[in-house]
């Protein structure tokens, strides 16, 4: 009798596995049959390596919010600081919401910036999990995309760069929502516009 309950109990929490992975595939196909806006950035049709190696575009994160900065691994002023801004706005969301949000951190200097070195200084600033991507891409895609965000670079020396110090927040969409400009600066209504995304994302 009671390996009879046991094995009802186990069937029917398999049942609700089952139907949670299903709705959640079912949200996905529905997400991607919606029509990309003019103002999304899932319009732009190029593809990222990420820090695993992987080849993305960038609408294969839709439907999540995200969290985006420019940034180069050598750097030893700005970026670091820009970095320790990521990690703050990350610690103040709420837990309940981690899944529907993902922090981005897109390189500037592509040559250096390898997806082996991008891999290394994810695990050396312990952003080696899911929630954090690290993007490159070639020296002309990351030009363009930097127009997109309103991020101004200009290489100063081979291993220097003079940036704009600009986190972004675009919604599950892809439309930009709010940017943070400056180093160290009040987050409040960054992380605020953060929570107020993400609580529309399904």
């Amino acid at each position: 009798m009671k390996k009879l309950i046991l094995f009802a109990l186990f069937s029917i929490a398999l049942i609700g596995c089952q139907s949670k992975a299903e709705k959640e595939q079912e949200t996905k196909e529905e997400i991607a049959k919606k029509p990309i806006t003019e103002m999304s950035i899932y319009n732009l049709p190029e593809k990222w390596t990420t820090q695993n190696g992987e080849d993305i575009e960038l609408k294969q994160l839709r439907g999540k919010v995200l969290v985006m900065v420019m940034i180069y691994t050598s750097c030893k002023a700005a970026c670091p600081r820009l970095v320790a801004d990521m990690r703050n706005i990350e610690k103040k969301v709420p837990a309940a919401l981690k899944d529907k949000v993902q922090y981005i951190l897109v390189s500037i200097d592509p040559k250096v910036d390898t997806p082996e070195r991008l891999k290394a200084f994810a695990i050396e600033n312990q952003m080696d999990n899911e929630q954090w991507l690290f993007l490159r891409s070639n020296d002309e895609q990351t030009r363009e995309f930097s127009a997109v965000l309103a991020v101004n670079y200009k290489k100063i020396s081979p291993l220097d760069f003079s940036h704009s110090n600009i986190i972004s927040v675009f919604n599950a969409e892809g439309e930009l929502a709010f940017q943070q400009e400056g180093l160290e600066v009040n987050n409040e209504k960054t992380v605020n516009k953060i929570k107020e995304e993400a609580a529309k994302v399904n």
